[in-house]
């Protein structure tokens, strides 16, 4: 717990210097670009002017959600306040939308109401340098993001790409009216809005998606089986549910499968260690299920695989555990939970009737079957 403690405050520590910075960068840029917008009359630069404003206001709301997440847990909330990142991304989408959206009403009237964009070197020079600190910026979130691995500062990265895409458009479109006397003004502005109403939306999606509960990356999905799987007395392992109260925050719980006839203080300790081998390696805060195996049972073997074949020609993304078999009224009763692929989710009833008319098909004998579905993350 210490070292998460330390951990979740060198996070902290890096976002909210890294919001600092992005603060002080954005009012420069957007300052000198709503003077030299006002003086110009050129609505694409006031425009990448007040992106440049609501980029400011962003890295405002980032340096806060750094300093709330970081927060410890409390009776209230006992996972932590981690999620205030993913909040704080949130109302920057939000912000960011809106500023599109009106830049957006404001280059409409600019090309139905066209006028001459006042040309200067000063301009030239001010576009071409916010271009080069929008390119610094980018590399500088990108390397303090992959440093702490924070989704918002990736998406902080993400949108300074943006404003070197979009503020060169400016100038090009600055350059080629001074050349070309083509008034181009409000489109390339119109341009600038839709950069900004995009980069909004996807940052939304990005973070409402693990607001949501969305499942474990693959990666991360990946890395905890193989590493379970491979530990000492496991037998296999499934349903693994991984929850996310926000970045350095994340729980998860799995079923694992052990031979019986080991002593249970044995397989106890195994667990614990490997939920502690968990954290230390990936972060994951683990609660492990102990689901013990019969495993010189030649009869239950025999209807395991039967079962499984029959499963897997229906669809072979289809994963069964827990098999036991019973006599109950004179008759075999199968009980096992099983996963299924999303696309069989709300038809679970013609797997079983299926299962069930195809093991009295080729057995001549009447099953009892019990089936648990389970949820798993399968991202």
């Amino acid at each position: 717990m210490a070292q998460e403690n330390q951990d979740s405050k060198k996070r902290a520590a890096v976002g909210k210097m890294t919001g600092f910075i992005g603060v002080l960068c954005n009012l420069l840029l957007a300052g000198s670009k709503l003077v030299i917008g006002k003086l110009a009359a050129s609505t694409s630069i006031t425009a990448d002017g007040l992106n440049n404003l609501s980029d400011a206001a962003s890295s405002i709301v980032t340096l806060l959600g750094f300093k709330l997440a970081e927060k410890p847990a409390d009776k209230e909330h006992p996972y932590g306040h981690a999620r205030f990142e993913y909040l704080a991304s949130l109302v920057v989408a939000a912000m960011i939308l809106v500023i599109g959206f009106e830049l957006a009403k404001t280059s409409v009237l600019k090309l139905i109401h066209p006028a001459s964009i006042e040309f200067s070197m000063l301009m030239i020079i001010v576009l071409i340098g916010s271009i080069l600190v929008k390119l610094w910026m980018m590399f500088f979130y990108r390397k303090m993001g992959d440093k702490i691995q924070s989704n918002t500062l990736f998406a902080a990265a993400a949108d300074s790409r943006n404003d070197v895409l979009t503020t060169a458009a400016v100038l090009a479109a600055t350059v080629v009216e001074h050349i070309s006397g083509w008034k181009i003004d409000g489109l390339m502005g119109g341009l600038v809005s839709v950069f900004i109403i995009v980069s909004g939306i996807s940052l939304a999606k990005d973070t409402i998606s693990p607001l949501l509960g969305e499942g474990a990356n693959t990666g991360l999905r990946e890395q905890l089986i193989g590493y379970i799987s491979s530990c000492p007395l496991v037998l296999g392992c499934h349903d693994l549910l991984v929850h996310d109260y926000g970045p350095g925050r994340q729980y998860a719980s799995i079923h694992v499968e052990i031979d019986k006839k080991i002593d249970p203080m044995v397989c106890h300790d195994e667990i614990d260690r490997i939920e502690r081998e968990c954290l230390n390696r990936f972060g994951v805060h683990m609660v492990i299920h102990y689901d013990p195996v019969i495993t010189d049972d030649a009869e239950l073997d025999q209807m395991h695989h039967q079962v499984l074949t029959i499963l897997q020609q229906i669809d072979a993304e289809i994963t069964i555990h827990d098999f036991r078999v019973h006599t109950h009224e004179g008759k075999k009763e199968l009980v096992f939970d099983m996963v299924v692929p999303s696309e069989w989710q709300g038809q679970e009833k013609n797997i079983v009737r299926e299962l069930t008319e195809r093991l009295q098909k080729e057995n001549k004998e009447t099953y009892l079957i019990k089936i648990t579905f389970d949820l798993e993350d399968r991202a």
